[in-house]
């Protein structure tokens, strides 16, 4: 792409899963398009994430239906194979992705049809924009995070691995998939480890010989379409690492790791935490109980022959950080160094600049079709249902935005089709590149 001015049908923002996933769709229905992405394809996947992270679902599951991983269905991919993954998947239909283009602005125009969009390498002027840049694009560090301590702080966004951190102990804030790994790694790294506990789903990784993704899938909870209320930002503690496990908080503490509960304040180098481990605990024991109660019920339901596990209900005795919940720590008397902030991230669009957003800056839209004619979302949490900011969510949810674009594009076609029977229309002046056929099988 050069910098002069081209147009192209259907502009997608990001080459991530969605992307990809929304690049299949559309060329499956001929709609013409092109994909720009800052970076590589999944390059969040390759060095956005710690060294060791495998996915959270097996190879069975976390995946597109047009291709499966070269690896055993029950294995949970190492990262750079799930992005090996999408760059394969998107050369089966030859996607028209183009990586190293930022787009930086994007605008409706005025009195014409379409956006125009700034990018790195040029402007575009596309009839319709999908932002499949996806959730976690701007890490978030709370507003707690001390400013005078003498220790290293990282989001668990730049964490690589322990090798990286000072010699000493370390606090991890989130308990969620990314901070449990995270501890878990650098304490059988030999660190003494804090793990800060909020509130969290903790589903059994496997019961009665199906994965838990399995579970959540004939029980309907990946298709339900509105979170229970009080749930909707409650994070799952789950872990494929080590061919996948359950995760167990008070096992952690028994094999090493000090659990604290929600990290509530800093001052100077002390911090302080809420006095919630125990009811934190409870509460994901309470899903987790939950989850095997349903599974029993459906498998007794259906005439499953799956075999019993009552060993799953067993409940290992509480550890002493438990028994006697930690309320306050001297960071430099404990000897911590470094603090790894696993909280989570917020979206940016502030490159899009349209009419589509709450006061609070949330997106706002229905399945992805904004409030914005012409702009669409993919790969958000809940843009359909559950299972939507999930790799194989996010491909049916690309299905339902593609329909709807080719939808209007028959609808413009018999606009335009009426308007050229009464007149012609006039040819411009000076050629420009146009680029409606790219992507079109």
């Amino acid at each position: 792409m050069t910098v002069e001015q081209i147009q192209v049908d259907t502009l997608v923002v990001g080459a991530g899963q969605a992307g990809v996933a929304m690049s299949e769709h559309l060329s499956k229905l001929g709609v013409p398009h092109l994909v720009l992405e800052r970076s590589r394809i999944a390059e969040a996947w390759r060095t956005g994430r710690w060294d060791s992270l495998v996915a959270n679902g097996p190879a069975w599951h976390d995946r597109f239906p047009g291709l499966e991983f070269d690896t055993p269905a029950d294995a949970f991919p190492a990262k750079d194979q799930v992005a090996d993954y999408f760059e394969a998947y998107a050369r089966q239909f030859n996607a028209p992705i183009r990586t190293g283009v930022e787009v930086r602005k994007v605008q409706r125009n005025v009195g014409r049809p379409g956006f125009t969009v700034e990018t790195s390498d040029g402007v575009i002027q596309a009839q319709r924009v999908v932002a499949a840049t996806g959730p976690f694009q701007r890490p978030v560090i709370p507003p707690i995070a001390p400013k005078d301590a003498r220790v290293e702080q990282i989001h668990s966004a730049a964490y690589r691995n322990p090798q990286q951190l000072p010699a000493g102990a370390v606090l991890v804030v989130g308990a969620g998939s990314s901070g449990v790994q995270i501890a878990d790694e650098l304490q059988r790294a030999g660190r003494q480890v804090y793990l800060s506990v909020g509130a969290h789903d903790r589903p059994p990784r496997a019961y009665r010989g199906r994965d838990f993704c399995w579970w959540l899938g004939v029980l309907g909870e990946w298709d339900a379409e509105i979170a229970k209320p009080g749930r909707e930002h409650v994070t799952i503690a789950v872990s494929g690492a080590r061919g996948g496990q359950t995760i167990d908080f008070r096992a952690l503490a028994h094999q090493g790791i000090t659990l604290v509960g929600l990290t509530q304040a800093f001052d100077g180098e002390r911090v302080t935490f809420r006095a919630d481990l125990v009811d934190n605990l409870a509460r994901g024991d309470e899903n987790y109980l939950a989850l095997l109660d349903a599974a029993d019920a459906y498998i007794a339901r259906n005439g499953l022959d799956l075999p019993p596990e009552p060993e799953a209900r067993q409940r290992v005795p509480d550890p002493q950080c438990v028994k006697q919940p930690i309320l306050e720590l001297d960071l430099l008397e404990a000897g911590i160094t470094s603090i790894i902030w696993a909280t989570g991230y917020a979206v940016d669009f502030s490159w899009l600049q349209v009419d589509t957003f709450s006061e609070q800056g949330k997106p706002l839209h229905q399945r992805g079709v904004s409030r914005e004619p012409g702009v669409y979302f993919l790969g958000l949490p809940w843009l359909s249902r559950r299972g939507s900011s999930f790799i194989w969510g996010v491909w049916h949810d690309a299905k339902h935005v593609a329909d709807h674009i080719a939808t209007q594009r028959k609808y413009l076609a018999y606009s335009q089709a009426r308007q050229s029977s009464t007149q012609t229309s006039a040819q411009p002046e000076t050629p420009i590149h146009n680029l409606d056929s790219v992507g079109a099988h």
